[in-house]
């Protein structure tokens, strides 16, 4: 499984941005997605995840009410929409999947994509 990142940028404290996670596997919805970010200096940290067919999300504390993550099946891509950015969302957003696992940890998730960076600014 091959998972491509993408829509990270260049954004002002209350912008907002789109990041996708497109998937190389056909059964999308067989994968669980989340995304995560580390920041330079820090330890990866979880932001969001979504379950197999969407019915779930949970959200780290840090975006919860201005991040939503979502997914299209059909599409094979998952989102995350990022809005009213903050300075300390700077960061490299990662996604990542898991066929059995949905967790908050890195380690729940054996598939990564390569990372994307978003940088805010005041």
């Amino acid at each position: 499984v091959q998972l491509q990142a993408s829509g990270g940028g260049l954004g002002q404290a209350g912008d907002s941005l789109r990041l996708s996670c497109a998937a190389s596997i056909r059964t999308f919805s067989s994968l669980a997605v989340a995304w995560f970010r580390q920041a330079p200096g820090k330890e990866r940290e979880f932001v969001a995840s979504i379950s197999w067919t969407g019915g779930s999300t949970t959200y780290a504390d840090s975006v919860k009410g201005r991040f939503s993550i979502s997914r299209d099946n059909p599409k094979r891509t998952a989102y995350l929409q990022m809005n009213h950015l903050k300075l300390e969302d700077t960061a490299v957003y990662y996604c990542a999947a898991d066929k059995v696992n949905i967790g908050i940890i890195p380690s729940d998730y054996d598939y990564w994509g390569q990372g994307t960076q978003v940088t805010v600014s005041s």
